[in-house]
């Protein structure tokens, strides 16, 4: 009798877990997750392809790696100024516009690549290929947390939204560098930056031109907010918090890609490094879906302090992995970590900002954590070759070890951070005050039914 209502009380579980991805995608669209996957693919592509692609023209790594991080910086360092202008402009013709841009910036970085040009020409189309993003990923948990938001969605509805766009980011990393590989088996790596620049064009427009695409800019447009009333919204400090947070945690990723190439390398399977990384995303993305199932008792920092945490003990073993099997077994369990870091680390920037900020505070967190990861990619490179792969995790360690303190020290509810301030501190109590969705301008409560938000998403 007990094992049956085990039985019922797990299934019940899974139903309410399922459930909740179904409102979101109500709230949505299910058209909406689709492109935006598809739209932020070629991201993943060009960033892992471009070593690939310019060390096969060139015939140097180290230019390839050179080039690479000139890409990533374009990234970061455009990154936000992409999302600010989304925020005041709308995201319709600004994701369109820079998914245009980008494509033809692919593809003549790709030309130039093939043609051989100089290094420092390399490094100009590289910056201008990654500076040209459109920052789908950010851009899309900025547009899908005011659709559950206006709709009444509580903070759950929020962590599963987040969980969703961080599964799909996870499983954007792992399939993008496969089609790069492919591709060069097939023929050239070239070949998958071209699809990468068509994909950009078709599903970044499709993107935009969503009827969610409005949401935004409808936003801006009730009045309400920092320009009706003549002032820009100071960001909270628990921003700039979680900014640093995220850059350790670049850097620990960014450290255990250089130890992970090079320990492969070490045991003479060079070719294996892929499927390792491809081992860790697999397992982030299930762990990121799992994310949504978590209590709400368990706050964000909690969350963010057992993640750093976890991030650092559980990367200790990669310092002393001298096998195959053993680097497959503990990369795989350092996955599961992955995903809750950079999970938390947006709930917490989407609790903090003020939201007409939203968008410019999603891409600069997702800049924070790329420009982590590029800038250690070239240290820890060449950390490994002169100390060996042990050096490049023990790097990556201390900087988890580092984001660990950086979540101790952050105060919960200091200055309008989150579990207590911009979103009004009350889990699961719908549309809160500050939000554009909690009051209409004329001065009524918003409807709060599902079904106005699918009319807006356009299924």
């Amino acid at each position: 009798m007990a094992a049956d209502e085990q039985t019922g009380r797990d299934a019940s579980g899974v139903r309410r877990f399922s459930d909740t991805y179904r409102e979101v995608i109500g709230h949505t669209g299910a058209l909406l997750p689709v492109i935006s996957f598809l739209g932020r693919l070629p991201v993943a592509m060009i960033q892992f392809g471009s070593v690939l692609l310019v060390t096969e023209t060139s015939g140097s790594l180290a230019t390839g790696g050179v080039v690479a991080c000139a890409l990533a910086l374009g990234q970061v360092t455009m990154g936000p100024f992409v999302g600010r202008l989304a925020d005041r402009r709308g995201q319709r013709p600004v994701v369109l516009g820079f998914s245009l841009l980008n494509a033809v910036a692919i593809a003549v970085y790709t030309l130039g690549a093939v043609l051989e040009l100089p290094t420092p020409a390399l490094v100009v189309l590289a910056v201008l290929a990654g500076a040209s993003i459109p920052g789908i990923g950010p851009l899309a948990r900025a547009r899908a947390v005011p659709l559950v938001r206006g709709a009444g969605g509580d903070d759950r509805l929020v962590n599963t939204v987040l969980s969703l766009e961080s599964t799909m980011d996870e499983l954007s990393f792992v399939l993008g560098p496969a089609l790069v590989g492919l591709a060069a088996v097939a023929g050239h790596p070239a070949y998958a930056f071209g699809a990468a620049a068509l994909l950009v064009a078709v599903c970044g427009s499709g993107f935009a031109l969503h009827p969610t695409g409005r949401t935004v800019r409808a936003n801006r447009e009730t009045g309400q907010g920092p320009r009706a009333r003549g002032v820009r919204q100071r960001l909270p400090r628990e921003v700039i918090v979680v900014r640093v947070g995220l850059v350790f945690l670049g850097v620990l990723l960014g450290a255990c890609g250089a130890g992970i190439t090079a320990r492969t390398e070490e045991l003479g399977q060079p070719g294996q490094a892929g499927l390792v990384y491809a081992a860790m995303g697999v397992m982030s993305a299930v762990v990121g879906l799992s994310m949504a199932a978590l209590p709400e008792r368990f706050g964000l920092h909690a969350r963010w302090r057992v993640a750093t945490a976890a991030a650092a003990l559980l990367s200790l073993p990669l310092v002393w992995t001298d096998s195959m099997t053993g680097l497959y077994v503990v990369v795989t369990v350092f996955g599961a970590v992955y995903a809750p870091n950079l999970i938390t680390g947006f709930a917490l920037t989407e609790r903090s900002c003020p939201p007409r900020r939203l968008a410019e505070g999603m891409t600069f967190a997702a800049s924070a954590f790329v420009g982590g990861q590029a800038v250690t990619l070239a240290v820890a490179g060449r950390l490994a070759e002169s100390y060996g792969p042990g050096a490049a995790f023990a790097l990556g360690s201390a900087a988890a070890a580092v984001a660990f303190l950086v979540a101790l020290a952050a105060r919960p509810g200091a200055d309008g951070g989150a579990d207590g301030g911009v979103r009004g501190g009350v889990h699961g109590a719908g549309p809160v005050a500050g939000h554009p969705s909690a009051t209409r301008t004329d001065g009524r409560s918003p409807t709060t039914g599902p079904g106005v938000t699918r009319g807006a998403a356009g299924r």
